[in-house]
């Protein structure tokens, strides 16, 4: 069964952080670079980190130096550790292979108050 279930999201203050968890299904997770993914109100989706099965990461350049992608293999779950949240950074934050699959998460919803 195709799973994607992401938790960690809340509201917290500007420069503050949040640590997000996503546990995927083994037909998501093994063998693919996994990533997580932002939708602002009146955006496009966006990606924002991606970690391949060797753990070589690579950022977009809003979150660089701020934000660290890790996954454990073992138990088919990958975290988004963001430190100095911005206001820019709210959005609903969800997790998928990369490039993305067809089947998408409910998300977490995390808002950085000014």
């Amino acid at each position: 069964q195709v799973q994607l279930v992401e938790s960690g999201g809340g509201l917290v203050q500007a420069g503050g952080s949040l640590r997000l968890s996503c546990a995927a299904s083994g037909s998501i997770f093994s063998m693919n670079v996994m990533g997580w993914y932002r939708q602002a109100p009146g955006k496009q989706r966006e990606l924002v980190a991606r970690i391949g099965t060797s753990k070589i990461t690579n950022y977009a350049d809003s979150v660089k130096g701020r934000f660290t992608i890790s996954r454990d293999n073992a138990k088919n779950t990958v975290y988004l550790q963001m430190n100095s949240l911005k206001p820019e950074d709210t959005a609903v934050y969800y997790c998928n292979r990369f490039p993305y699959g067809n089947y998408w998460g409910k998300g977490t919803l995390v808002t950085v108050s000014s």
